[in-house]
Formats: structure tokens, C-alpha cells, sequence
């Protein structure tokens, strides 16, 4: 770790919520936590305060460095658990967050957070063409024809869209149910999942974990942010080159699922730009109900399964 970047630290005393976005600062500098903050966004937290967490983090350290691991609530013990794997990632940097000031922690912060919002945005963007040939079937053309680049006929709006983003127990066939999509009578949070989660575009109530997380529209976006766009087609494996080869990511991780998942989500929806405050599409929360399950105890064994099939 550089001079500079060991000089960017610093402490805080106030508790808030890190793993929720807070506001986001514009920089133009260019260094090396930018570039660690990017991959940390798509695979360990994508909406992370990172002024937060490291606040947060650094008061566990010091004044509460004593008190035991079962008197913080589990948000809290999420928010550590991603704190370490940021420690991780940053050679030095708990040695500088130790030692430095407000105004370094507050720089280091920022940083990380340009990182981790222009991955976003860069994927957000580069996804939003990409989709449609993804749910195109083959030898075919959508109908009506959508376009790449302007997303208001997607979402319930579009028969192929429309299908997709249906929730998980609805039927899109019915015509009562997708008028009342399209018109908001009925209103899908983020918590309800659609059906382009699961493999071949079909729930069973029967067994929720049936082909959940395992559609080809999430191999094909996973392969286009972790590999290359180019290597949807080509490469078996999500991880074995372009961007996953170049952060030394050789194995898929949970986090990642949930970030692709949220990221196709977003790009067969009709909001026409990723807010964390746009309850339309409700972004933030299906993110952290996919967190949510892929972190619970109780489904240990169905997610140890998932994380063998996506990295066999």
C-alpha cells in the first residue's frame, strides 16, 4: 500500500446504518481504492456505506473491541463480516483506519465508494442492450421489437419483459393478473421474486429451491460483467477470465448472485435510471431479501449446492 493511501484513514463515533447507500460525493481523482471499491460493489456489498461501515467498524475496534460477539444485533454481525472481507482486500488498510484522522477516513470513504457506484452504473449501462439478446429466443424476434437503448416499453409493459418480471406464484397467462401488473393494481415489492430466477423460467410451489438462481439469464449477465461480454457464448466457466481473473476472483460468490440478479432485474424493468430511492422497482430491498436467504443458517445446504453449480 502506498504512502497516500496508508495516509487515508480515520475514526468516528456515531452508529448509523452501513449497508444502506448514503449520499454519494463526485471525485475525480483517480487511485488504487477506486479500482478495489469496483470490485468490492459487485461482489461483496453493491450498496454499501462505506463511510458508515468504516465508522462503524472502527468504534467496534476501539471503545467496543471488548464487548462480546452475541450482544450485536445480526445487521451488525453482517456489517462486520463485510468489514473483514474489505480488511482483506486492502492490504493495510486497518493499520491506516487505526492511526488516521476524520478528514482520511472520510477521503478513503469516498473512494471506495466511486469504485463501487461507477461499477454499478458502467454494468447498469453496458446491461441494459445486452438483455435483449439474452431473452430473445432464438431464430426469432421480439414483438413488438424493443430497443436498446430506451427502456420505457420494457417491465410489465412488454409480453417477453412482462413475463420474466412476473412474480414467482403469479400467472402471467392470466389476464386478469397481468392487466393488473401493467396498470399497478397490483403492486410487486422487491421482496417478491420474478421468475427469471429460476432455470427455465418456471417456479414450483412445491419446492421454492427448485432452479432457483440457476436461469440462463443470470449465466449470461454473470459471464458479461465477470468474464467479457464477448465470452457469454464462449466460456463454460463464470469466473475463469477478464474482469474475475484480473481481482484474482476464481470462484463465485454469494454476494455476486445477488448483484447479477439485481442488475437483470433492473435492465428488463422500464425505470429508466438505478435509484436506491425509486420504490418502483424497489432495487434495495430485493437485494437484500436475496442477501437475506443466501446468508441464512436454515438454507445452508441449498446454498452450498447453488454455489457448486455455479462453479462447476
Amino acid at each position: 500500500m502506498s504512502e497516500a493511501e496508508e495516509s487515508q484513514c480515520g475514526q468516528r463515533h456515531k452508529s448509523v446504518d452501513a449497508l444502506q447507500l448514503g449520499p454519494r460525493k463526485r471525485l475525480s481523482a483517480t487511485d488504487p481504492l477506486v479500482h478495489y471499491g469496483h470490485h468490492f460493489g459487485q461482489t461483496i456489498h453493491a450498496l454499501c456505506n462505506f463511510q458508515a461501515l468504516l465508522m462503524n467498524r472502527i468504534l467496534r475496534m476501539g471503545e467496543l473491541a471488548e464487548t462480546p460477539e452475541e450482544n450485536f444485533i445480526t445487521e451488525e454481525r453482517r456489517e462486520h463480516r463485510i468489514f473483514q472481507e474489505l480488511l482483506k482486500s486492502v492490504a493495510g488498510l486497518e493499520e491506516c483506519l487505526m492511526q488516521g484522522g476524520d478528514d482520511e477516513v472520510d477521503a478513503i470513504a469516498e473512494l471506495f465508494t466511486k469504485g463501487a457506484s461507477g461499477a454499478r452504473g458502467d454494468d447498469t449501462k453496458s446491461l441494459k442492450g445486452s438483455v435483449l439478446d439474452w431473452i430473445t429466443p432464438k431464430g426469432q424476434s421480439l414483438v413488438p421489437p424493443l430497443a436498446r437503448n430506451v427502456k420505457i416499453d420494457r417491465g410489465f409493459h412488454h409480453e417477453r419483459t412482462g413475463a420474466l418480471l412476473c412474480p414467482a406464484g403469479l400467472d402471467w397467462s392470466n389476464t386478469e393478473t397481468k392487466t393488473k401488473l401493467r396498470s399497478g393494481e397490483i403492486i410487486v415489492t422487491g421482496d417478491q421474486w420474478p421468475l427469471f430466477l429460476y432455470a427455465d423460467y418456471h417456479y414450483d410451489p412445491e419446492d421454492p429451491w427448485n432452479g432457483l438462481f440457476r436461469s440462463a439469464l443470470l449465466v449470461c449477465a454473470y459471464k458479461h460483467v465477470f468474464t467479457s461480454p464477448s465470452s457469454v457464448d464462449k466460456e463454460p466457466k463464470a469466473t475463469r477470465s477478464g474482469n474475475a481473473r484480473i481481482h484474482g476472483m476464481t470462484r463465485v460468490t454469494l454476494s455476486s448472485i445477488a448483484y447479477i440478479a439485481t442488475q437483470d432485474r433492473f435492465a428488463l424493468t422500464s425505470s429508466p435510471m438505478f435509484l436506491r430511492t425509486d420504490m418502483v422497482t424497489d432495487s434495495e430491498r430485493f437485494y437484500n431479501s436475496i442477501l437475506d436467504v443466501l446468508e441464512d443458517p436454515d438454507e445452508k445446504q441449498e446454498v452450498d449446492d447453488l454455489v457448486v453449480w455455479w462453479n462447476r
